[in-house]
């Protein structure tokens, strides 16, 4: 089994994501980072605590990850689209969280690092703080790390202001840190991926069908269209996470990626450096095949 950091900010389609990697045969998930992000740390932490015992497995440790930026103010949440508590009103319906360990996440993520004795993919589903973290702190641990498969940007319009997708807007400086770092090979999972890979009412209704896990995930997934407005749900962290678990499930396209870390309206962009050649390369990820993505993470989740 691969074995899998999870660096994330509950968030439902964080909570898709996390229960969707604990029940994959092919990861071995080594611990799971909670940070600020869709929410504040104070409601992300014990979200993802929940979702580790909800999922089965109390004994994934959990680290406490980064409550800001690493340099400026993060202006807004998510709190429209994932509720005040980040789990679209569910969170109260959570078991018992997990405590997690002492020290920080970057500590925890660095001790996995070390005591790996194979490579460890890093699903970075949140802001990028903790893993940019994590590279500037343990330059001697990034030979450690197989590939960070990162959830954010976007190459058209953004999500969060119109030129940026909500990620990489929280922490555009972490972002920019991970994103050009040529020594560890990154893939990004952009926007127009995951919004292309939405799932519709059928899928949620299937997913709930499943078993009470599902069912709770299925009911945190009904609040998020809701307040969405689509027909449809994206799942955007779990389409990142199943590239983690499946290698190739996605397509690559690599392609050299600067962020903005100005403050104009573009702050947060992620956009593609065509000319001169990029010496840091970045794999775009894209689904050719949506039906056969959607189909592979409910088949995961129902296992």
């Amino acid at each position: 089994m691969r074995p899998l950091i999870i660096d994330t900010d509950p968030g439902v389609d964080d909570a898709v994501a996390i229960v969707l990697a604990l029940r994959s045969p092919e990861v071995d998930v080594r611990a799971v980072v909670a940070s600020y992000g869709n929410v504040g740390l104070d409601r992300t932490l014990p979200n993802a605590g929940g979702l580790l015992t909800l999922a089965g497995r109390p004994d994934v440790p959990l680290g406490i990850g980064a409550d800001r930026p690493l340099v400026h103010r993060m202006e807004q949440r998510a709190v429209h689209v994932h509720g005040v508590d980040g789990l679209g009103g569910r969170a109260p319906a959570l078991p018992e969280p997990v405590a997690p360990v002492p020290g920080s996440g970057v500590a925890l993520m660095a001790r996995i690092l070390q005591e790996s004795t194979e490579p460890v993919t890093i699903a970075a589903i949140g802001p990028l703080t903790d893993t940019a973290l994590l590279l500037a702190t343990h330059p001697d641990l990034v030979e450690r790390i197989e590939r960070i498969v990162v959830m954010g940007g976007a190459l058209g319009g953004g999500n969060i202001t119109g030129a940026a997708e909500f990620n990489v807007h929280a922490d555009p400086e972490a972002a920019h840190r991970v994103l050009t770092d040529d020594r560890v090979p990154v893939a990004l999972v952009p926007l127009e991926t995951t919004l292309a890979c939405a799932a519709a009412p059928a899928w949620v209704a299937a997913l709930a069908s499943a078993d009470p896990a599902c069912a709770e995930l299925a009911a945190m997934l009904g609040g998020y269209l809701d307040r969405t407005g689509r027909d449809a749900v994206a799942l955007h962290d779990a389409i990142a996470l199943l590239d983690c678990v499946v290698p190739g499930s996605l397509a690559a396209t690599p392609t050299g990626i600067a962020v903005d870390t100005g403050f104009g309206p573009a702050r947060g962009a992620t956009v593609p450096v065509v000319a001169p050649t990029p010496t840091t390369m970045v794999d775009v990820l894209s689904a050719p095949d949506v039906p056969a993505v959607l189909d592979a993470v409910l088949d995961r989740l129902r296992s």
